[in-house]
């Protein structure tokens, strides 16, 4: 079993600010306040797709982020709400708070999800503060702020395809033309002292995970080459 490794930024969207508003229609007297509410910020979701098998997406972006909600100028309608991001990742994916080491949760399941960062509520308009005293208030809520983490991605592989051979047979060799991995390659016995791993795009949505070995000789197991 291999296990990789990553940190990533975090954030969902921040609630949208409540309106201040007054009704304003020809042949309508007495208008009074009608300012719409904010809408939801954006949930940050974790999610097991089960055709991925790397974390090698998240070294080309550190950063995501939800929707903001929206504001919404009148009543009866509210501020659209942000829109939920879903981040896909492979099945045993563990997650933990990089600045705490709080384990967040373990997915293992495809399709199984975790919330990660709660998006803000939407902040009230100014016609939810009408009382019989003050008939046309000018106040409105904020939306409530985002949530934000730092967070420790750590995946444990179980290589698809495991190279085996003698030393120097060409096992590394073949997982650098196979995959983008750099292994040590060198004209002696034993250049592999430990196992490398290298992934092999198939299409757009499948990797497939493949370990260098380091070389097998005739009594491994009582200590000779490398030993156990």
């Amino acid at each position: 079993m291999f296990i990789d490794q990553v940190n990533i930024h975090v954030r969902s969207g921040k609630g949208g600010d409540g309106m201040v508003h007054f009704r304003r229609e020809k042949f309508v007297p007495l208008g009074g306040p009608d300012g719409g509410d904010g809408g939801r910020g954006g949930n940050l979701i974790f999610e097991v797709k089960a055709t991925l098998n790397t974390l090698s997406a998240f070294r080309q972006n550190e950063k995501f982020a939800a929707d903001d909600g929206k504001k919404w100028r009148r009543l009866p309608k509210t501020g659209r709400g942000g829109k939920d991001r879903i981040i896909p990742v492979p099945p045993g994916t563990v997650i933990y708070d990089a600045e705490t080491g709080v384990l967040l949760g373990d997915l293992t399941t495809p399709g199984q999800q975790l919330l990660v960062c709660k998006g803000g509520r939407g902040g009230l308009g100014n016609q939810h503060y009408a009382t019989s005293r003050n008939q046309a208030p000018r106040t409105a809520e904020r939306g409530e702020p985002h949530e934000e983490k730092m967070i420790r991605l750590e995946l444990k592989l179980i290589a698809d395809i495991g190279i085996i051979g003698l030393p120097n047979a060409g096992k590394s060799t073949l997982l650098g033309a196979l995959t983008n991995a750099k292994p040590k390659i060198g004209d002696y016995p034993f250049t592999t002292l430990e196992p490398n791993l290298g992934v092999a795009n198939i299409d757009d949505d499948t990797t497939v995970v493949m370990a260098d070995i380091p070389g097998l000789i005739e009594g491994a197991a009582e200590g000779a080459g490398l030993g156990p």
